[in-house]
């Protein structure tokens, strides 16, 4: 899977991180997105045309599935 970014680049998924059945495909590629490719929540907001505060949902969300301590 690939986005298209503002700048015409392309950030390229790989299909192996939806192999987790226990986290939603949102939510599966904004934490590949942020642990990853170290991009900011504004960045995905906008590579995935959603508002910021539902990608920090998104990735809060699946850190407290993971167990992840802050």
């Amino acid at each position: 899977m690939s986005f298209s970014n503002k700048e015409g680049g392309e950030v390229l998924i790989p299909s192996t991180i939806f192999l987790d059945r226990n986290i939603s495909v949102l939510e599966a590629v904004v934490e590949y997105l942020k642990d990853k490719k170290e991009m900011s929540y504004h960045e995905m907001a906008v590579l995935l045309n959603r508002d910021d505060r539902t990608i920090w949902t998104c990735y809060n969300r699946v850190q407290k599935k993971r167990g992840v301590k802050k």
